[in-house]
């Protein structure tokens, strides 16, 4: 068995002060991903390599004990929950997506709009929710911002189809806050906190609703995204949108069916977990991966394909990344980390949670969200017990702050990537500017939407 002492080994601070500069130069690493051209699991591969390497020739280890396992006393920092739910939904998602129940949901509500370019908008903004709390942020971006350039297309108004994709783009990350699952920040910090699924749900829906309305409303003023007027118009986009077929992904109506069936009730499941007996002690991870497993079972000899399909760079990227936090956690980084957030708790119960998420959203808008989500958890896990809203603060920060910049989100890049695609331009500076009154809206309801919290729950 392999455990930690609750008594830390000394540590001085230039040795801190030695981990502080690595974890900065990792975070502009991941900030500067693309420049490197080095994927996220590289860059954390490489930082999580050379820590542990201080890490033993600083001594921060003494205060590790190993008894009766053969296990790396470091594979003790992964969370492995986390890596469960990633994995198993990777799984699931990938196998029912081949069903066609994805891409016939999307045909069909396009041709519902009966080709109204803001009925579109309204519609594709709504799915774009929808699938990124139900999936994730990056699939969903994918799926919605390829319908959109064949709809806009079709429909001859690809004029319209920037402010489509930036809609699109930033709605990723309102419906990220939805569920308990729908981004990394959330199973992180909601896993430490014990916000279980259905409260998470509860809690942010109104705010996800009301972001959601706002956004659109925003989008169509903004990006001059029009009704159809005249009858004339109206006529022949209808006959345009005649020619989506929504069968066309369809190759098998069992499988079709099948897929529904299971997608429905995975998602009930996830909802229930902590109220099934045996299945709320194993959590939902084990219930991600046993849906995936049952997934494989429909494609049981042909399993390769699903298997090339999964992120295993993020996979790779988490377990790299809980090392380097365990180990800036032996090295007392978090201990810093933790009085900056002590100093803003001082704040009080009102302004305190409302700077943190102002904090938090700064500083996931110039690197990745998640390393900023696992520090904080780590650092507020042990700190003495504070208001609710605090750790509603960091989800709603780390989230939001994918809205300020292109590299704020992994969907925000994907949906910069396939307006680069089009051949549309939009600088670093130009997505900014189009996206600050968004972002801007966004802090502030979320900022009142964080003081309520911390009302209902005083």
């Amino acid at each position: 068995m392999i455990f930690l002492n609750t008594m830390h080994a000394s540590v001085s601070p230039g040795i801190t002060f030695l981990f502080v500069g690595l974890l900065v130069l990792m975070i502009i690493a991941l900030a500067l991903e693309e420049k490197l051209h080095a994927h996220k699991s590289v860059i954390t591969g490489v930082t999580a390599v050379v820590a542990l390497l201080l890490g033993q020739v600083t001594g921060i280890f003494t205060d590790v004990e190993s008894h009766g396992s053969h296990l790396p006393f470091y594979v003790k920092f992964i969370d492995w929950g986390v890596i469960a739910i990633i994995l198993g939904s990777s799984i699931f998602i990938d196998i029912t997506s081949k069903s066609g129940i994805f891409s016939w949901l999307a045909i069909k509500l396009t041709k519902m709009t009966k080709g109204d370019p803001f009925k579109l908008l309204i519609y594709y903004s709504l799915m774009t929710v929808v699938f990124s709390a139900l999936l994730n942020n990056v699939t969903a971006m994918l799926i919605i911002g390829s319908l959109t350039v064949v709809s806009l297309s079709s429909l001859k108004k690809m004029n319209l189809l920037l402010g489509f994709l930036l809609c699109e783009g930033l709605l990723t990350n309102i419906g990220g806050l939805l569920t308990l699952i729908s981004s990394v920040p959330n199973i992180i910090i909601g896993n430490t906190a014990g916000i279980s699924y259905a409260s998470f749900f509860i809690i942010s829906f109104p705010y996800v609703v009301i972001a959601t309305i706002g956004t659109i409303y925003l989008a169509g003023k903004l990006f001059k995204i029009p009704s159809l007027k005249t009858e004339v118009d109206k006529a022949e986009a209808a006959l345009l949108i005649e020619n989506f077929d929504e069968h066309e992904g369809v190759e098998s109506k069992s499988f079709f069916k099948l897929g529904w069936f299971v997608f429905i009730i995975f998602i009930l499941v996830l909802a229930m977990t902590d109220l099934i007996p045996y299945i709320k002690e194993l959590g939902i991870g084990f219930v991600a991966m046993a849906f995936g497993i049952l997934m494989l079972i429909k494609i049981r000899s042909k399993t390769e394909t699903t298997y090339k399909a999964i992120d295993w760079d993020l996979l790779f990227f988490f377990g790299f990344l809980f090392v380097v936090i365990g180990v800036m956690e032996h090295a007392k980084v978090l201990d810093l980390v933790g009085n900056g957030v002590i100093q803003l708790m001082k704040i009080g119960d009102t302004g305190g949670p409302i700077a943190l998420l102002w904090a938090s959203a700064a500083a996931s808008s110039v690197t990745d969200n998640i390393p900023l989500a696992a520090m904080l958890a780590k650092t507020m896990s042990g700190l003495p017990e504070f208001a609710q809203n605090f750790w509603w603060a960091i989800i709603y920060g780390a989230n939001l702050g994918g809205n300020i910049t292109p590299i704020g989100s992994a969907s925000t890049v994907v949906a910069v990537t396939i307006i680069f695609k089009n051949n549309l331009k939009l600088s670093f500076v130009g997505f900014i500017i189009k996206a600050a009154p968004f972002a801007l809206f966004h802090l502030v309801l979320a900022s009142g939407y964080v003081y309520l919290i911390g009302l209902i729950h005083s």
